[in-house]
């Protein structure tokens, strides 16, 4: 028999509030974070607005060293894993060589790259770049492996250590991945999760060239409306979360606080387009499925589903049919709500602070709600939790992925001691 996974620390930083209280408070209030962006002029753009972290990392106790050696996205990695460490009761070293890490990113050190790409070629006008213009830390902001070394050496980790990308699931899937290495005995505690810097220049030109983002600039506060009869795309977001992953009886022995269970967890690919999505949603009803089956549930025992939720006329359409795949009639009866619409789309960093969501919603008992959803359109006949919380006991909740490249991964957490119905 596979050995049980617990997350026993969580540390979030994300648009509207930095740390694991602040963002809960957040999306729990409905309240959003998108806004004109401000870290650059976004005025040549169709989409200009964004899901910005108002992010001091001295503030949050980063060095000046570390400020200079890495790149936002491994700045909030490593604020992300000190509260999760501190959260969860753990020192650094403990366990060491029981203990690794497994962190998810898309587009890697972005930020970064992009400053210092403008640096070496000269604002563009040179083809060859000038390699003595570069900082000493341009490699490892080229390495994408470089955001698992600095987790491990913040918490002194020589157990296995990774990165997964895997465009937009990519957050999601590292935790799915450090829960398999616990199961099958390779670590005890595994930190996962996912960080994201994206909010740059080259990102948002990407996005606007094949008009997957809102271009709704005038109602920034109000542009992600997943669901929404009125909506027209995502609105791009950065931040991170990292969780403290534990066997269980690990966790239990040391009396620590367990937020829920890692029940099961499954993953496909559509093999279908680079950006598309089938309209029937059979893959990623098929992780469903598959996350179900691991977990040992039935449809019927989820209390809570936490959607992709992106506001692209395709994913809402696709994922909404997925989760009627997945969960049969049982859909029908069960929340649905996407925190995409109050802290906007991170990318690689998402689906670990939903992953963080669910695990908030199974301990508070509170279901975040759809911000902005104010016109459902008919075609979509789901409960998703239209602008305001509701209070209902979470037992089990899924929490759902779907990325660039054909990517579709379901997650289930359960509420630890949950008896079975």
């Amino acid at each position: 028999m596979s050995r049980r996974v617990a997350i026993t620390g969580m540390g979030v930083v994300a648009p509207g509030g930095i740390g694991v209280t602040a963002f809960w408070d957040r999306i729990t209030a409905g309240r959003t974070a998108t806004r004109l962006i401000s870290s650059f002029d976004p005025a040549p753009f169709r989409s200009r607005i964004a899901a910005e972290c108002d992010f001091d990392p001295a503030q949050q106790g980063l060095s000046a060293q570390e400020i200079r050696r890495l790149d936002r996205a491994g700045q909030f990695a490593l604020a992300c894993t000190r509260e999760a460490l501190a959260d969860a009761g753990l020192k650094h070293g403990s366990a060491a060589e029981r203990t690794g890490v497994c962190m998810g990113s898309a587009v890697g050190c972005t930020t970064r790259l992009e400053e210092e790409y403008t640096v070496l070629s000269d604002e563009g006008r040179n083809w060859l770049v000038d390699h003595t213009y570069g900082v000493p830390h341009l490699y490892d902001w080229f390495v994408p492996s470089s955001l698992a070394a600095e987790v491990a050496w913040e918490v002194g980790a020589e157990g296995p250590a990774t990165v997964v990308s895997a465009g937009c699931t990519s957050g999601i899937d590292s935790v799915g991945h450090a829960c398999e290495l616990i199961r099958e005995g390779s670590a005890d505690v595994m930190i996962a999760g996912g960080a994201e810097a994206p909010i740059s220049p080259i990102t948002v030109a990407c996005f606007d060239a094949i008009k997957a983002t809102s271009a709704l600039n005038e109602e920034a506060e109000s542009a992600l409306r997943p669901f929404d009869r009125t909506r027209n795309g995502f609105v791009l977001g950065e931040g991170a979360a990292v969780l403290v992953l534990e066997e269980l009886e690990r966790a239990t022995a040391r009396g620590a606080r367990i937020y829920a269970e890692i029940g099961g967890f499954a993953s496909r690919s559509n093999a279908y387009h680079m950006t598309g999505l089938r309209a029937d949603g059979r893959e990623l009803g098929a992780a469903i499925t598959g996350a179900l089956d691991a977990a040992g549930l039935a449809p019927a025992e989820v209390d809570y589903v936490n959607a992709h939720g992106t506001a692209t006329r395709q994913n809402d359409r696709h994922e909404t049919a997925a989760i009627k795949h997945g969960l049969g009639e049982h859909a029908y009866r069960t929340p649905v709500s996407s925190i995409k619409s109050m802290i906007g789309h991170s990318l690689g960093a998402i689906g670990s602070i939903e992953v963080a969501a669910c695990a908030l919603a199974i301990r508070h008992g509170l279901i975040p709600p759809t911000a902005n959803l104010h016109e459902p359109d008919p075609e979509l006949d789901l409960d998703y939790v239209p602008l305001t919380a509701r209070e209902r006991r979470v037992d089990a909740a899924l929490s759902v992925g779907s990325g660039f490249g054909g990517f579709q991964s379901a997650m289930v957490l359960t509420k630890h001691g949950r008896r079975a119905r």
